[in-house]
């Protein structure tokens, strides 16, 4: 199984190759990769006490972003390596002051993983969520160095808890704790002989209320608000526009990827955010977000948020937007996602599945007040990034 791994690990290299010919991620991720290892340790070198952490795309890293901040806090002379495997993640945090270095990911090649494992010898890695990329995993274990998986979540489909998942599961037994979101997760890793595990819930959480807290003015988008009811849609795709036709709302649409944008300005009464004025920015109907990084601070302008991607493979990230305490509202495909199950039994959000009953869900949510509901929903989940950094 491992040489079936790291076959599959070379065949991706050349399909993401091939790949980037056409398409502008792929081609991003290629050109990042070049002599990135040498990036590494030209950055870090003569450099102790590193402390790598490690997630996916920019949602993975909201889950880790409390942890950090906590962990600096507790250890200041401990030097933090933050890695990313999309540019999503990569083009936003890299000239963050909350991590030492960011880099992208090296493909997890048995080469790369020795190399920094013997060379930039970090004294311990955090993946987040579910970052399980197993040559890094043996060489940490290899070299002592304490492995960490935090946030994450399981599900009985997953190769881990198949037949043909036991080498897959070995990997995962190599890690000093599993810090997961529910308790569904620890049984199905006792299951597969992991016992380091502990249910901490979704160290995200910390992160939006974060958020919420922080002073944030703009002066367009309140403009744009200004005396009318505003339905905020965020991290969309072409197949939720269709829910947005004949509402006696302002809309601001802002795309899960801004090679989007063109479908949306086909809106009638739309604008860009980065075309609009001051001066006349309320007499649109539609405001698009064409600036990454805002959404989470633009939802506290919003009477009701829709969360993309439940047309599509899953729904994004809905805390960001119920940390507000506005009710939710998002497609069909939630079944992975916990909280979206959380907000629905709690009467806080609603999936639907067309725009009839789009509209008669924004309907219902006018009567209700969910404010205090979803209060006492944060109040009683906080605490996942404190109890993790005791342990890491």
């Amino acid at each position: 199984m491992n040489l079936f791994y790291n076959i599959c690990i070379l065949l991706y290299k050349n399909a993401l190759w091939c790949f980037s010919l056409f398409n502008t991620k792929a081609k991003e991720i290629v050109k990042n990769q070049r002599n990135l290892i040498q990036k590494i340790q030209s950055s870090t070198k003569g450099e102790k006490n590193i402390v790598w952490f490690h997630a996916a795309s920019l949602g993975e890293f909201e889950q880790g972003k409390s942890v950090i901040k906590i962990y600096k806090k507790k250890n200041p002379n401990h030097k933090i390596l933050l890695s990313f495997y999309s540019p999503s993640g990569y083009n936003n945090i890299k000239n963050s002051e909350l991590a030492d270095w960011v880099f992208y990911l090296p493909h997890d090649t048995k080469k790369n993983a020795k190399f920094i494992a013997k060379n930039i010898k970090p004294i311990k890695v955090i993946f987040i969520k579910s970052e399980f990329w197993f040559n890094y995993i043996r060489e940490m274990y290899k070299e002592n160095i304490p492995i960490y998986f935090i946030s994450s979540i399981f599900r009985k489909e997953q190769y881990f808890f198949q037949f043909y998942g036991k080498w897959f599961a070995k990997q995962l037994q190599k890690a000093s704790y599993l810090f997961v979101q529910n308790a569904e997760s620890e049984k199905l890793l006792n299951s597969i002989n992991i016992k380091n595990v502990k249910v901490v819930g979704d160290s995200r959480l910390e992160t939006v209320l974060d958020n919420a807290k922080e002073e944030y003015i703009n002066k367009i988008v309140q403009g744009f608000c200004e005396n009318r009811k505003i339905l905020i849609a965020g991290s969309t795709w072409k197949n939720d526009l269709h829910l947005f036709e004949n509402l006696d709302y302002k809309i601001i649409i802002a795309p899960h990827e801004l090679d989007h944008i063109d479908t949306i300005k086909k809106i009638k009464n739309s604008v860009l955010l980065s075309d609009c004025k001051i001066e006349n920015c309320n007499k649109f109907n539609v405001l698009i977000i064409d600036e990454i990084g805002v959404l989470s601070k633009i939802y506290r302008y919003a009477d009701i948020a829709y969360i993309g991607g439940g047309f599509g493979k899953g729904i994004h990230n809905c805390l960001e937007a119920a940390v507000y305490n506005i009710p939710v509202i998002f497609g069909p495909n939630y079944q992975k996602f916990k909280e979206a199950k959380e907000f629905i039994s709690l009467g806080i959000a609603k999936s639907v599945n067309n725009p009839n009953e789009f509209r008669n869900a924004m309907s219902n949510f006018e009567k209700l007040n969910i404010k205090q509901i979803s209060k006492d929903y944060f109040k009683k989940k906080i605490g996942a990034s404190e109890t993790i950094t005791q342990y890491i």
